[in-house]
């Protein structure tokens, strides 16, 4: 019985016979596609090739493609569990023909594939067509020899196949496999149950839908194929559910073993079992493809991935008293690395993500379980069995518990929710933040697109010189087109070619001089609005400039390679990163100019110092090794299918370019470098912060600007070793021991408080007092240098010792003025300490209100505050007289 990894390989080594040329599996996230979430099918890396967008050297493919189905179109995070064949994570298995072969060579590949390579009996095949496809019926009839009877027509819903609301697409024909009557369900294809499955998608790619919904013929007829690897393994090993074949089994007892509980016992708990199974491998390889939990987008998905397995663990009773799933990752990765190892590589970021990420959720279960339980029981008791969606939103804005959770749960006690109220009241709180920040989406000026479709694309020529002859198209000045402008214009130039990089990818656009024959712009800042259109913005600093003119066009030298070295220095510092962070680490912004840079990537903790010495080393040891940085221009899935790292949300065209350092470093990037990486010169870190939940900071200097900090560093260390009266070479071994002797005066400091507080010192510890009214007392008296915590210490010794009576205490300590008013339980009826402060604190200067503590700066606070005392007194009297 073949095992999984003998059938993925089984299944590369068919079709590579046919001619077809085995492509890795591509990245989770997909490049350059905004369309799309996750990768979710064999064909995404592909798609600029199905659209003509792209050329490729082979014509036939065949890949084992990881995926994701848990957000967009395509999720199936819902049915886990329920079934025995949905994933979040699964493999697909494909075979690929572009413009090659159609749809007989598909199907006739497809047939032979599993009725004699893996030896399925045909009659337990059956086969669905479109049901406006009378070629592909023809074909599985007449060529294959396949039982009309066991060809089904189907409609658009089963057998038109589409990867998004937009793309290729095309009708499919399905093969589906049936597990006999021992399997609950219908014994046709797409009825209720698993007994009769799908098993294979062969999609005959013909169209394109745009955005309208209209359908357009590709350039070519294509092939797209997919297959469930977990499902192939299930049939072949004989298993009914996905979950028994040897893909899922080594990870089932792994959590069978963490929990105690055996696999086949229980229907609840092999259920939480299963899930728990399919969710380790989604959190496995999304943390392994860079993605982090997060509050949107991609690291939300993975956050409720994560939380649902960690409720299941929870009901399983592990996980109680602390996180799990971070151990049991093991199990995926070690089953799983002969055909992905960059699991292996991320095996300790895959741990410190999942484990975070657990101890993140134990707080929110905890409340948000508690109130659930609630909300359940107040549902029950009123006879209902709808959970209202108000509820629901108050659990998930008030304690983040995700909806889907409470769904589970929900459906555990038989009841239901009510998800377009939730709907509603999410909706009105985005609304009220859309109101609340006040964004707008920018839009290009309306000069900017007029310019576009009348003045040529301006030609780069930036990577090669610095200097150029140009051609003056347009000027622009305060948004509106002119023909000539004088000297002291602010004005925008658009030249038919130039030497300026214009602002993107994180860097600066170069500054410089146009020179005319009559005139000179002092060129500020170089940004590109629209595709192919630069705009060098400055000012006229002698002469005139008018449109026509040929003018020569120069960038400062300086620094553009200041800003060299810097980009080249940010692509160092990322490879470095992900080398001793962890392959997660992916750039979120940049900032690369002349004299510094700015790196934001995704990471889940703060860098340790550490880490940060290694990190800074690391960078240096590349720069003193003189690396050369290469670039090269290739189509976009050949760059990536490289290894060059690309930026989901960038945009793309077919070409790219490539920078590569050595074995260092390979992104795409259309930014300026230095030809070696020794004309850095040197690194150096000056600060890691965060600046969001999972994004870190770093900032630094390179060649000029990083001597330059490091002569002002050793300065501002002289002037310390000048203040602390020593050599440089003793600054620290001085400094640790004026920490310590401050520390020892800060105790010495304490002790005579709590002598004065007790009454032992050898002044007087006692206070003044007067009687009033015959009976009560009070108690007056000013200490120096104490504050309002001494001040508390001492009204209770007083208290203590007194037994009745009105206590007023003041202290001045660094221009601050501590007040304290205290009274006995037996006179603070008739003398309340919060309306004696009021007069003594507008004696000092403050606003009373009943405030004890009051500051107030300069002036003569000691004789202010004795004379605030005496206020307290005449107070007292003044109230015991009415």
């Amino acid at each position: 019985m073949p095992t999984a990894n003998e059938l993925r390989q089984g299944f590369l080594d068919y079709f590579k016979g046919h001619g077809h040329a085995i492509v890795p599996s591509s990245a989770l996230i997909p490049q350059a596609d905004p369309t799309l979430l996750f990768t979710n099918a064999g064909m995404v890396q592909f798609k600029g090739v199905f659209l003509g967008d792209e050329r490729r050297s082979y014509s036939r493919a065949v890949s084992s493609q990881k995926c994701i189905r848990a957000g967009g179109k395509h999720n199936d995070l819902e049915n886990v569990g329920h079934t025995g064949r949905h994933h979040t994570f699964f493999e697909m298995l494909g075979n690929f023909s572009f413009g090659d072969y159609f749809k007989e060579d598909a199907i006739r590949f497809g047939w032979e594939y599993l009725t004699q390579v893996v030896n399925l009996p045909p009659e337990r095949l059956w086969v669905t067509v479109f049901k406006d496809d009378d070629e592909a019926h023809a074909i599985w009839e007449h060529k294959v020899g396949v039982p009309s009877a066991r060809i089904v027509r189907c409609g658009e819903k089963d057998n038109f196949w589409q990867m998004a609301d937009t793309g290729p697409c095309g009708p499919c024909s399905e093969i589906h496999y049936d597990q006999g009557p021992g399997v609950p369900g219908d014994s046709a294809p797409n009825g209720a149950g698993d007994r009769v499955m799908e098993l294979w998608n062969l999609v005959f790619m013909q169209y394109h839908r745009d955005e309208k919904g209209a359908l357009h013929p590709l350039p070519k007829p294509s092939i797209d194929t997919g297959m469930g690897l977990e499902r192939l393994a299930a049939v072949v090993q004989g298993k009914t559910t996905n979950y028994d074949s040897d893909l899922f089994q080594p990870i089932i007892r792994a959590i069978a073993g963490a929990s105690g509980k055996r696999y086949g016992a229980s229907a609840d708990e092999d259920r939480a079992m299963r899930v728990i199974a399919d969710h380790l491998r989604a959190i496995s390889f999304l943390v392994a493809d860079g993605i982090l939990p997060s509050n949107e987008g991609r690291g939300y998905i993975l956050r409720r991935i994560l939380r649902r397995a960690g409720r299941y663990a929870r009901l399983l009773g592990i996980g109680l008293d602390g996180p799990v799933l971070y151990r049991l990752t093991d199990s995926v990765i070690d089953e799983m690395k002969g055909a992905y190892p960059e699991l292996e590589r991320a095996r300790t970021t895959i741990d410190h993500v999942t484990k975070a990420e657990e101890e993140r959720f134990l707080d929110t279960l905890d409340k948000g379980l508690g109130l659930l339980d609630e909300i359940v029981a107040a549902v029950k008791k009123s006879k209902r069995t709808v959970i209202p969606g108000a509820e629901l939103f108050k659990l998930y804005d008030t304690y983040g518990f995700p909806i889907d959770l409470a769904a589970d749960s929900a459906r555990d006690q038989g009841l239901t929710l009510d998800e377009a109220g939730f709907t509603a009241a999410l909706e009105e709180q985005r609304e009220r933040a859309r109101k609340t920040a006040g964004f707008a989406a920018a839009k290009t000026k309306e000069v900017y697109s007029d310019l576009g479709g009348i003045v040529a694309p301006t030609q780069f020529l930036g990577y090669a010189e610095m200097d150029t002859d140009s051609f003056v198209q347009a000027i622009v000045k305060q948004d509106a087109r002119i023909t000539e402008a004088a000297e002291g214009d602010d004005i925008e130039i658009v030249l038919d070619r130039t030497p300026f990089y214009a602002e993107g990818g994180g860097q600066v656009g170069d500054q410089g001089l146009l020179t005319g024959p009559d005139g000179v712009i002092e060129v500020k800042q170089t940004l590109k609005p629209a595709p192919d259109l630069f705009l060098h913005q400055g000012v006229v600093t002698r002469g005139r400039i008018r449109e026509g003119d040929r003018l020569r066009a120069h960038v400062d030298p300086r620094l553009r390679s200041g800003s060299a070295r810097n980009h080249t220095a940010t692509h160092l510092l990322h490879a470095v990163l992900r080398e001793v962070l962890g392959p997660h680490v992916k750039q979120l912004g940049s900032l690369v100019a002349p004299n510094r840079l700015r790196f934001d990537f995704a990471h889940f903790t703060p860098v340790r110092p550490g880490q940060l010495e290694e990190i800074e080393a690391l960078v240096n040891e590349r720069i003193r090794a003189n690396a050369p940085v290469q670039t090269q221009v290739m189509g976009i899935a050949e760059a990536v299918q490289a290894g060059a790292l690309a930026f989901f949300g960038d945009k793309y065209g077919e070409q790219v370019r490539v920078v590569e350092i050595n074995q260092f470093s390979k992104e795409l990037c259309g930014g300026t470098h230095c030809r070696h990486t020794g004309e850095i010169g040197l690194f150096t870190l000056v600060t890691e912060t965060g600046v969001a939940a999972g994004v870190r900071r770093i900032e630094a200097q390179t060649g000029e600007g990083a001597y330059e900090l490091l002569k002002e560093r050793d300065g501002e260390f002289r002037a310390l070793a000048d203040v602390l009266k020593t050599n440089p070479t003793d600054v620290l071994a001085k400094a640790r021991k004026l920490v310590t002797t401050l520390k020892e005066k800060d105790e010495e400091i304490d002790q005579l408080k709590s002598r004065l507080v007790s009454g032992q010192s050898g002044g007087d510890a006692g206070p003044a007092f007067v009687e009033v009214a015959g009976a009560t007392k009070v108690f007056t008296q000013s200490v120096d240098g104490m504050e309002m915590k001494d001040l508390r210490m001492l009204a209770d010794s007083l208290r203590d010792k007194h037994k009745s009576g009105v206590f007023a205490l003041v202290s001045v300590k660094d221009d601050k003025v501590s007040f304290l008013v205290a009274s006995t339980t037996d006179v603070c009826g008739r003398f309340p300490a919060n309306e004696l402060i009021k007069p003594a604190a507008a004696e000092i200067g403050g606003t009373g209100g009943g405030r004890p503590e009051l500051a107030q700066a300069g002036g003569k606070l000691i004789e202010r505050a004795k004379a605030a005392l005496d206020r307290i007194v005449e107070e007292v009297k003044r109230k015991a007289g009415a």
